[in-house]
């Protein structure tokens, strides 16, 4: 039976066959899984990636930043790309390069942070994947505080940093806005489907029997285990999302990524107690070999079988995630009907997400001089039950979000108390 990369891109080159290539470009199992989450989601909503920066106030130029954003998408096939099913086929359609700089207006004794909350929860899913939301504090007049938002369809940790960094360019060198050829905004095109192609190439050779059967096994005991939202769980007027944060000291070399995995497992048995074996999981990959730096979405999500209540060794978990990394570039969706084809009751929900970024690759957002401080903005819609994000540098970043529709503020605290011991350094022995 073909696999589901093989039947994918034959339906692809159907819908292509008479109109062409030129104005709909094929999506990676990255994007697929986005495309199938977001036609589960009742309202549609796509998964949306912000980043907040805090400016003195009144240094942003609206019509500069607008110039600036709209060059950009005119040099990335992503950025002017809107995600679309045709015939049942998930694609990304190419568009004009018409990025908003929106400005929002806040309600009355309303902080900018709730201002950029409010406007982000209203995202249009027709729209741009790129938008800008510039919320000036002319009460207080101390920040501009802007918000560089993306369709996760679109954009992966690698894109946020060059996107950061190549829009201050843009905003610095070229007031008017960016001039892109068409000749290099089509060269750029060709350069992003091509890296497309491979990177279904290289998921549709990982997409083999073999591959199916182990996870599969890997995932026999799944379930998502976390009960289903429900809004009047939270309660009157509280934010729909809760979090705490954290900063530890380093750990020489880092935390290696299984003890990373083994601190979710703690956290997950305090969320849902012993016995369990919960789906989490976590972006892995890149760009495939032989294509360009393309900016757009290469990052499989991998799914990690954390069992509550089992006290695993870190050489253990290793040797289990050095097995599945030999299988990791089986796209997600593949991984989802292997399982469910076994007869697991998993439905690929996942219960906990772990992302992990290393805090030398973020550059600031420098506009003509002016440095943007990186800020959260708290209390967003979060897709999961419980998201952990872990910055590594000179220290460790922890933080946590969950959603107050499923999983309640105490029981989250003790989770992240418990992720927290599972994360710090343990002291040597004097002597």
């Amino acid at each position: 039976m073909p696999s589901i990369t093989s039947q994918y891109l034959a339906r692809y080159r159907r819908i292509t066959a008479d109109a062409g290539s030129g104005t709909l470009l094929p999506v990676t199992g990255a994007q697929r899984r986005f495309a199938l989450v977001r036609s589960l989601d009742p309202a549609g909503r796509p998964d949306v990636v912000p980043m907040f920066f805090a400016f003195p106030y009144g240094t942003v130029d609206p019509a500069r930043l607008r110039a600036a954003a709209r060059g950009l998408a005119s040099r990335h096939t992503a950025l002017r790309s809107r995600p679309a099913v045709v015939r049942g086929t998930p694609v990304l359609h190419v568009g004009e390069p018409d990025i908003p700089v929106l400005r929002p207006v806040p309600a009355p004794g309303e902080r900018p942070a709730d201002t950029l909350r409010r406007a982000l929860a209203s995202w249009d899913p027709q729209g741009p994947p790129l938008r800008l939301f510039l919320v000036r504090d002319e009460e207080g007049r101390t920040e501009d505080l802007l918000a560089v938002a993306l369709d996760h369809a679109v954009c992966d940790g690698r894109s946020l940093a060059r996107i950061a960094d190549e829009l201050g360019a843009a905003y610095t060198e070229h007031p008017a806005g960016l001039r892109v050829t068409p000749e290099e905004t089509e060269a750029e095109r060709d350069a992003y489907r091509e890296a497309v192609l491979l990177q279904l190439a290289a998921e549709e050779r990982a997409d083999t029997p073999d591959a199916a059967a182990y996870w599969a096994d890997r995932l026999r005991a799944v379930r998502a285990h976390a009960p289903l939202p429900r809004p009047e769980r939270v309660a009157a007027g509280a934010l729909p999302s809760g979090s705490a944060e954290a900063r530890l000291p380093a750990h020489d070399g880092g935390v290696p990524f299984p003890g990373l995995l083994d601190a979710c497992r703690a956290a997950a048995d305090a969320l849902y107690g012993p016995g369990h074996v919960v789906p989490l999981g976590y972006p892995w990959g890149g760009r495939p070999v032989g294509a360009e730096p393309v900016v757009g979405c290469f990052l499989n999500t991998v799914v990690f079988p954390a069992a509550t209540g089992h006290d695993s060794t870190p050489e253990a978990t290793a040797d289990a995630w050095w097995d599945d990394l030999d299988r990791a570039d089986m796209p997600f969706d593949a991984v989802v009907a292997a399982a469910r084809a076994a007869g697991t009751g998993w439905n690929g929900a996942l219960d906990g997400l772990l992302t992990v970024d290393d805090d030398s690759r973020r550059p600031p957002l420098r506009l003509a001089g002016a440095e943007g401080r990186e800020v959260h903005v708290d209390g967003r819609p979060v897709r999961g039950p419980f998201a952990v994000s872990v910055t590594q540098g000179a220290g460790i970043r922890l933080r946590m979000v969950w959603d107050r529709a499923v999983l309640d503020d105490a029981t989250a605290h003790r989770a992240f108390d418990a992720l927290t011991r599972a994360l710090r350094p343990v002291p040597h022995p004097a002597g």
